[in-house]
């Protein structure tokens, strides 16, 4: 099986490149009026893509579409193979942390190459920059978004007897303390619930954190400072002092929540009364509490400065040597943008990355549906400039960090230790300029 190190072998050596170049124009399709549409999932976005898929060639009747999707754990091997062969898709649903593997060595098209075919200028700059690459090149069309956010369950504040917080001004010793407060109030009740879940142990903490330190970034801009050890020792240290603190769980259970389920995590059997969440997952963990759950603001290490980013939760691109950019570019436009393929998809890829689309949608939206679509619109007027989408050097960066926060959380290494080391592998996955 081709693992992720192979898939950046393959395309680091340059041999999905070379490989494409060597079978010509037509490599993405069998035939010109043909397109290949790849993307992963279960049956459930399985059928409602077919069904989208199915609209389109209703009006485009000399056009066949031939899809394939596959689950997450087979899909990267699958395009990987599929790419250094010389037979990717036309169109291909692509991840923040492997578009640039495929972006930065020419397997994906410029989408603004095409603007007259796919168009858009009215999808926000904010939310349109998390498909670049870090010189600038469209590669990836957002189809949907969230934000990294803070869940909160107000039923279990409410049984704990504390307020719902002001997430336009908390910060961090803020959480902290409310958490001490609803942890307290369980011990006292004899019911087993916390503050918080935990917090620090995801390289999402970490980018969020950093981006409240002075803007510095994991993988910086030429005109961005990067992360520091003292932002690094600083979060360490706080995720110990919410572990010490009890307003989270002991070291060992917070793993054992990590490695749960969404539907089984802490979280989603109210457990706990925050955690920090992709904004889009909001509905599957108000589907398992039955609570109607609510997104809050990061809370920051400055009152007012959460410095907010927008995530795509997913994007569209489009194979480089497809044999019809056009063509490819035309489905992929009516998947971003036309109101009934929105009526179909909803929010299951996230929320429309379009306004014009996220108020077609809103009227089919369910109470807890909203919840997402409103704190998304909400946020726009607040968040920063997303950070550079993940380095082809630095996919493994998030499960590296993991092991070393896990490594200070059981006092195996020292805070200082573990942000020399996490500094060393951050240097190591920096880009080549």
């Amino acid at each position: 099986m081709l693992t992720r190190r192979h898939l950046l072998g393959l395309l680091a050596a340059g041999g999905a490149t070379s490989a494409l170049a060597s079978c010509g124009p037509n490599a993405g399709s069998s035939e010109p009026d043909t397109l290949r549409v790849y993307w992963w999932g279960a049956d459930l976005r399985a059928g409602l893509t077919q069904e989208v898929l199915d609209m389109y060639t209703e009006d485009h009747p000399d056009l066949t579409i031939e899809p394939e999707y596959s689950d997450w754990s087979a899909y990267w091997d699958k395009l990987a193979t599929q790419t250094a062969g010389g037979a990717a898709p036309d169109v291909i649903q692509m991840d923040e942390a492997y578009i640039d593997s495929y972006g930065s060595k020419g397997s994906l098209l410029d989408l603004e190459s095409i603007p007259d075919i796919l168009d858009l200028s009215e999808m926000d700059e904010a939310i349109l920059e998390t498909g670049r690459l870090a010189d600038g090149t469209l590669v990836g069309a957002p189809n949907g978004f969230n934000l990294y956010a803070t869940g909160m369950n107000p039923a279990v504040l409410e049984r704990a007897g504390v307020e719902i917080p002001d997430d336009a001004t908390w910060t961090w010793d803020d959480f902290l303390e409310i958490c001490q407060q609803v942890s307290d109030w369980a011990e006292s009740a004899g019911e087993s619930v916390f503050g918080t879940s935990s917090f620090g142990l995801g390289a999402g903490d970490l980018a969020a954190w950093a981006r409240q330190s002075g803007d510095e970034q994991l993988f910086p801009r030429e005109d961005e400072q990067p992360v520091s050890k003292d932002t690094i020792v600083s979060l360490l240290e706080f995720t110990r002092k919410l572990t010490d603190t009890g307003a989270a769980p002991d070291a060992a259970a917070q793993i054992e929540n990590s490695s749960a389920s969404l539907e089984q995590g802490m979280f989603a059997t109210a457990g706990c009364a925050f955690q920090q969440v992709p904004s889009s997952q909001i509905l599957t963990f108000q589907d398992s509490t039955g609570d109607p759950l609510q997104l809050l603001r990061m809370p920051g290490r400055t009152s007012g400065e959460a410095k907010m980013v927008n995530k795509a939760s997913m994007y569209w691109s489009i194979g480089a040597q497809t044999a019809d950019p056009d063509a490819a570019g035309a489905l992929s436009d009516f998947l971003l943008t036309d109101e009934g393929a929105a009526e179909v998809l909803k929010i299951e890829r996230g929320i429309p990355a379009f306004p014009a689309i996220q108020e077609a949608v809103r009227p089919l939206l369910t109470e807890n549906e909203l919840v997402s679509l409103d704190f998304a619109q909400a946020m726009q007027d607040e968040v920063v400039k997303p950070p550079v989408v993940t380095p082809a050097s630095a996919v493994g960066f998030g499960d590296e960090f993991t092991r070393l926060a896990q490594d200070a959380l059981f006092d195996r290494s020292t805070a200082s230790e573990v942000a020399d080391e996490m500094l060393q592998i951050l240097a190591d996955m920096q880009p080549e300029t």
